[in-house]
């Protein structure tokens, strides 16, 4: 939804529903003034700020295009983007899932919040920002084995047999000793990009992919052939075609 103030009158299929309570209050938080287009969304809030987060960028976009607004090409502004939420809900599942993987660690002072309130508990990663692009990500890792059967059993409800089959070497490996680790992982043709003032990672990669997967190079991907896949167990099956009555 959005709010488009001109000549002092607010604008918008919305406004009606406000009372002038609400309007005075909107006014204050917001410090609207004349001329200004505020935007709203209503839903998760990760799902909010998505779609608000790119629609501040393609305000940016057409403000430049019609030089409203001047960004400086060669100024690199950095941010760190911490205290992620460890877990996330899944409606439809009815259970929380990891919110980058099962293997973050908690912050130390949330982890008595794990079971009873697992909204609560932030997660140990982080991601590094360059001008509103993600540069690279990371977390610390768990090296309890009893925090991370505790993940995996009693918040992410895995059967036994399956933490077992799974992670059961990992549990096991813990018992022994495991210091506490943690890492990144930057992503170096975005990068390159950023340093080249390109939009696509496409113009700094050596060969890269068409829209489709191909490599115009190499001509891949190509067709396997007969002793490859009898190689790699693979069997084809031509999909049987429907006989029209």
């Amino acid at each position: 939804a959005y709010i488009k103030v001109e000549n002092g009158e607010w604008k918008s299929p919305i406004v009606k529903f406000f009372s002038d309570e609400e309007k005075a209050a909107l006014q204050k938080q917001l410090q609207i003034e004349d001329g200004d287009l505020i935007l709203f969304a209503a839903d998760q809030w990760l799902a909010a700020c998505e779609v608000l987060g790119r629609i501040r960028l393609h305000c940016a976009e057409l403000l430049q295009k019609r030089g409203k607004l001047t960004i400086d090409s060669k100024r690199f502004d950095f941010l760190w983007v911490i205290e992620f939420p460890l877990l996330s809900f899944d409606k439809e599942m009815n259970r929380w899932y990891s919110s980058h993987h099962p293997f973050t660690s908690p912050v130390e002072e949330d982890i008595e919040f794990l079971e009873s309130d697992p909204k609560k508990v932030r997660g140990q990663h982080y991601d590094l920002v360059v001008n509103g692009v993600e540069l690279g990500g990371g977390s610390i890792r768990i090296h309890q084995p009893e925090l991370q059967r505790t993940i995996f059993e009693k918040v992410l409800q895995l059967p036994e047999d399956v933490i077992k089959a799974r992670f059961g070497y990992m549990l096991e490996a813990f018992r022994y000793g495991c210091p506490p680790h943690g890492g990144i992982a930057l992503g170096f043709d975005r990068l390159i990009a950023i340093l080249c003032n390109t939009l696509s990672i496409r113009d700094v990669i050596a060969f890269p992919k068409t829209a489709k997967g191909t490599c115009l190079m190499t001509d891949s991907p190509g067709i396997a052939d007969n002793r490859q896949l009898r190689d790699l167990h693979i069997q084809l099956r031509a999909p049987k075609k429907e006989q029209s009555e």
